[in-house]
């Protein structure tokens, strides 16, 4: 029998998440799941809390405040308790009825990550003038071989969060991180639903927050294990300027008697004291990185309580 935890993190969705449980709720029924359905209130002001509560089944994880989709996606997937994590949006835009296919995809390919792909999306022009943008950023900086890693439907095995907290926007970028890590991903073309009720949480400062994590995941993936490549390279290159101003300098010196009267001797220190900094920045910077692989990092958010309906 096929073991799944639906994690779905909501904010002010009080007129989505009951007809969004029941649909989960009936696609696991009807294909035999045992499942679980963990729906993360992420500080809603409305009264979807209050809805969560009458639900059955649910496991209700509830934020002491807005702190993000990606903090309230991480918590609920801490909390999964089974095999397959499948994760997707509390609006009612992902369509449960995909689930199944996700599933058969993972197993026939034997893939560790399944991400939904909204071929035909249901959104604004804007919004998804915005998403394409950001695609193809994404796929110059971090290459992750899939086409829509906006799209919040995706499966994981359990197995894939051992090691990683979320914070930020990372909820985008979590193929990403898990390719850096080895594990194998593969997408599938899901059904994209237009929003029905409610308001979308998209803006600006979302998308800002976005490209600034986009850069995170790329350094990650470049140099988290050794900064000192990119800071020690860095260091090494000022320091190759600042000794070919010091031979300038050295030449005018001994043609012309005098330096005082040019700009090399400034240039030489510059960026000879500036490549020394960045050089030992990072050798600094690879004993954090060590230091970090070894240590347990603290978590961006802060659990009111877990209410479990049966």
């Amino acid at each position: 029998m096929r073991e799944i935890s639906v994690v779905i993190p909501v904010f002010n969705e009080e007129e989505n998440v009951a007809l969004l449980h029941e649909e989960v709720k009936s696609v696991c029924v009807k294909n035999r799941f045992r499942y679980e359905i963990i729906i993360i209130d992420d500080g809603s002001s409305d009264r979807t809390p209050q809805i969560i509560r009458k639900l059955s089944p649910v496991v209700l994880i509830q934020l002491r405040k807005n702190f993000g989709q990606t903090a309230a996606m991480d918590a609920g997937i801490k909390a999964a308790k089974y095999e397959y994590i499948v994760t997707m949006d509390g609006d009612r835009q992902n369509d449960p009825n995909d689930i199944p296919k996700l599933m058969d995809c993972m197993e026939n390919n034997n893939l560790d990550i399944v991400s939904g792909w909204r071929k035909n999306r249901k959104d604004t022009f804007m919004k998804r003038f915005v998403s394409r943008g950001a695609n193809v950023l994404r796929k110059v900086l971090i290459d992750d071989g899939i086409h829509d890693s906006g799209c919040s439907l995706k499966l994981y095995r359990k197995e894939c969060f051992g090691n990683i907290n979320l914070y930020g926007e990372m909820h985008r970028f979590i193929p990403a991180v898990l390719k850096i890590k080895g594990f194998k991903i593969g997408e599938v073309v899901v059904n994209h639903r237009a929003r029905t009720a409610g308001k979308t949480k998209y803006n600006w400062k979302r998308t800002f927050k976005g490209f600034i994590d986009m850069v995170s995941v790329w350094f990650w993936n470049k140099f988290a294990v050794r900064p000192l490549h990119l800071l020690g390279g860095m260091g090494i290159f000022s320091i190759s300027i600042g000794c070919i101003s010091a031979a300038i300098t050295v030449y005018y010196y001994i043609t012309m008697g005098k330096v005082g009267h040019t700009a090399w001797p400034l240039f030489s220190v510059f960026f000879i004291m500036t490549g020394i900094l960045l050089f030992v920045t990072g050798l600094m910077s690879d004993i954090i990185a060590k230091t970090y692989y070894e240590t347990t990092r603290d978590s961006s958010y802060s659990i009111k309580q877990v209410v479990r309906n049966k």
